[in-house]
């Protein structure tokens, strides 16, 4: 079976970087993957797509080594399966609160005897290759979000669920958790002192730690802080700030040529 490159990377206790997938469009996801990173997200909870796109997406990044993984969109088994069948190596779970929805997520991830995951890994089985069947429990990622009160409240719990690979942190929804905004919680001592908390909790029970990021600076600062997976950025934010940067300079460029020819 195909190797989970990024999961074996955080099993031997390295870093990655990886984006976020929010277009629903098989074009944008091949551009992400050919760029080199080292896994991709797609958002199924809140991207603007659907299954229909994953279906195009997972094959668009099979074209190079970027490792597919699915945020499903709620802890439902049948949601998880369907994204596995389709082929993502790996599922990050949302809003997980306590140990029996973490269990429940890594139950939905494996075959017998380790979970209750249902046999039919239509394309998944074509991607994976030989062994599929015998090896995806090894192969196949599972990374649950804390991101809620009850989530930080019974973290020791979450990380310590056997078969579990990862945490991985919403900033936003943890600022929420901690009574702080969304947009700016981060900035907070409590937020800081929260996330630390939760990389070193993954860390204690061996499982890796991952946040959600949005700019190379918090990139950069969690990356040095020993996080394990750190998400540099999504499509529809690349595609925005680089336009973005590039409309401001053409309308100064033409400002600046109106001025000097007098107009």
């Amino acid at each position: 079976m195909r190797e989970n490159a990024a999961l074996t990377t955080w099993r031997a206790g390295g870093q990655t970087v990886g984006g976020w997938l929010s277009i629903g469009n098989a074009y944008t996801a091949e551009t992400m993957a050919s760029l080199g990173f080292d896994w991709l997200c797609v958002d199924l909870q809140h991207g603007m797509l659907s299954y229909d796109d994953l279906k195009y997406m997972l094959p668009a990044i099979s074209n190079y080594d970027a490792v597919p993984m699915v945020r499903v969109p709620w802890n439902e088994p049948y949601e998880i399966m369907k994204a596995l069948d389709a082929g993502a190596y790996g599922v990050i779970v949302p809003m997980v609160n306590n140990r029996a929805e973490a269990e429940l997520a890594v139950d939905s991830c494996r075959y017998p005897p380790d979970g209750h995951r249902s046999f039919g890994p239509i394309r998944a089985a074509m991607y994976g290759g030989r062994g599929y069947a015998r090896e995806a429990n090894q192969h196949i990622a599972c990374v649950v979000m804390v991101e809620t009160a009850d989530g930080i409240e019974n973290l020791d719990e979450i990380a310590s669920t056997p078969g579990l690979d990862g945490i991985y942190i919403g900033p936003s929804d943890l600022g929420f958790a901690l009574g702080l905004s969304p947009t700016t919680g981060s900035q907070d001592e409590k937020h800081i002192e929260t996330v630390e908390k939760i990389r070193l909790t993954c860390k204690e029970h061996g499982i890796a730690a991952g946040i959600h990021t949005g700019s190379l600076e918090a990139t950069q600062r969690y990356l040095g802080q020993g996080f394990n997976l750190v998400n540099l950025g999504t499509d529809s934010a690349f595609l925005a700030a680089s336009a973005a940067g590039q409309l401001a300079q053409a309308k100064e460029t033409a400002g600046n040529q109106r001025e000097n020819s007098g107009y």
